[in-house]
């Protein structure tokens, strides 16, 4: 007897919020089938029920792990606050599923286009959200993609390093240059 549709989309979202949190901490070459689906508690064979290919899950768990970023940003009520979440030790360290855009930077640059095309997307999509936080006073679209550079490649650096006090202080000042008025 089939599985029924809820069991389906229960099993599709396990799959993906694991793959989404070993790709962002492991790259598209540190993870293999098995190890995503043993995280979610299933075998090989439910894979290829949900997606076709390493390559379609990847670029899948990608926009999951933007859209869990996403929501983690949209309960924050000013820019500021935003800022803070994002370029925060917690969302270095915790245990949450990180943003992709900065955790898999230099490993998308190596895929191939329709993956890199899934990060662009991502990348405008975060720009705009981070737009409609902004007072629209306040910054021109420049400004808010320096500001979101600045939020995505501290993240990204910050989380390389092995120095955490050095960590903290890239966190501090990224947090300091995207909450500026004048960038």
């Amino acid at each position: 007897m089939p599985w029924d549709e809820s069991h389906k989309m229960h099993s599709h979202e396990k799959i993906l919020h694991a793959a989404a949190r070993l790709f962002t901490h492991h790259g598209f070459n540190g993870v293999s089938i098995d190890t995503v689906m043993q995280e979610a508690g299933m075998t090989r064979g439910a894979f290829y029920a949900h997606f076709e290919s390493k390559s379609d899950l990847y670029t899948q768990a990608l926009k999951h792990a933007a859209t869990q970023a996403a929501q983690r940003l949209a309960l924050e009520h000013l820019p500021e606050q935003g800022i803070e979440r994002y370029l925060s030790e917690e969302h270095i360290f915790g245990q949450q599923v990180p943003c992709p855009l900065a955790c898999l930077i230099s490993d998308v640059a190596q895929q191939d286009l329709p993956i890199r095309s899934t990060y662009t997307l991502l990348f405008k999509g975060f720009v705009d959200r981070v737009s409609q936080m902004t007072p629209a006073d306040q910054l021109t679209r420049r400004q808010i993609i320096q500001q979101v550079v600045a939020m995505v490649g501290g993240l990204a650096i910050a989380r390389t390093l092995n120095d955490e006090s050095l960590s903290k202080e890239i966190l501090e000042a990224c947090r300091e240059l995207a909450s500026s008025k004048h960038l």
